[in-house]
């Protein structure tokens, strides 16, 4: 098998720095405001490319559903472009489903980019930009492959550079179901918007600079009711806040993070034999490109 038939690629995760929710379409879709920061916690993907259209997935830990994102993905970039080529795929699942992480979004990311180049499409990024959000709301970020200011249901995105940085991020055992979180009637959908301009030209009176995003601007406007839903939201918070000084759920939950310092070490180690049973932790340095960024250029 020559080398331009299989690759491993790496999925990685992100985290919400802020999440607000300003508004709502009359089709129910919520329009968002967030930052969106890539992190070095990451699924491996293994592609083979094969001559016949079969697509098939492999798991290689941690079950997957019968019919995730991954497959999704593989499937209509194959209907889209035509081609006859087909590819076994394999999973090694590390970022935990239900987090917030968007460890789902990230591998159907992954795969579009993977399977242009295994199955030698050529698409350019913007074609697989339009493709993606057909897939979820946080594929196309995860296809653009730069942090970025998100805006609309999720495909407005503007690059911004971050500064370097370290987050501990811990997930308690529990998943949320991103959908009651956004049908609760409770939810707060007026949060006032951010103006970009202000954002990109760190005008204090209209947006905030990087730097204040990177130091804890903002809020999620789902972690409260996050919190009524699964408590132990709250208890992963309160962990990290005291270990760290801050906290703040990324996405809908359950994943909670707090910022854990700048530089080539973080301020402090993640400790995670004091995590309760079923949880899981994880010390992440912050990413300034997705690892398959210049796939698509």
């Amino acid at each position: 098998m020559s080398l331009r038939a299989l690759f491993d690629v790496p999925a990685p995760a992100k985290l919400n720095l802020f999440l607000h929710v300003v508004g709502r379409r009359e089709d129910g879709y919520h329009l968002l405001q967030s930052a969106f920061q890539l992190v070095d916690w990451a699924d491996t993907l293994h592609f083979e490319r094969r001559d016949y259209g079969r697509l098939q997935r492999h798991d290689l830990g941690p079950a997957l559903p019968a019919d995730d994102l991954c497959l999704r993905a593989a499937r209509a970039l194959q209907a889209r472009s035509g081609t006859a080529l087909g590819a076994d795929i394999s999973i090694v699942k590390r970022v935990p489903w239900g987090a917030g992480l968007g460890g789902g979004s990230s591998d159907a990311a992954s795969t579009l980019l993977a399977l242009n180049r295994l199955w030698g499409l050529g698409w350019p990024r913007a074609r697989l930009l339009a493709l993606g959000a057909s897939l979820g709301a946080d594929v196309p970020f995860f296809v653009g492959g730069r942090n970025a200011f998100v805006e609309g249901i999720g495909e407005r995105l503007t690059p911004i550079e971050l500064p370097a940085q370290w987050f501990a991020v811990v997930k308690p055992a529990p998943a949320i179901a991103t959908r009651e979180i956004f049908e609760d009637p409770r939810l707060v959908r007026d949060t006032e918007a951010v103006i970009l301009a202000g954002f990109l030209a760190d005008d204090p009176e209209h947006g905030v600079s990087a730097a204040r995003l990177a130091a804890g601007f903002g809020k999620n406007d789902l972690q409260p009711l996050a919190q009524t839903r699964c408590p132990e939201v709250a208890q992963a918070a309160g962990w990290l806040e005291a270990r760290y000084g801050n906290s703040r759920m990324t996405g809908s939950g359950s994943a909670v993070f707090a910022r854990a310092g700048t530089g080539d070490q973080p301020m402090a180690t993640l400790p995670a034999g004091e995590l309760p049973p079923g949880w899981v932790g994880r010390m992440c340095r912050g990413l300034d490109h997705h690892p398959l960024g210049a796939w698509a250029d």
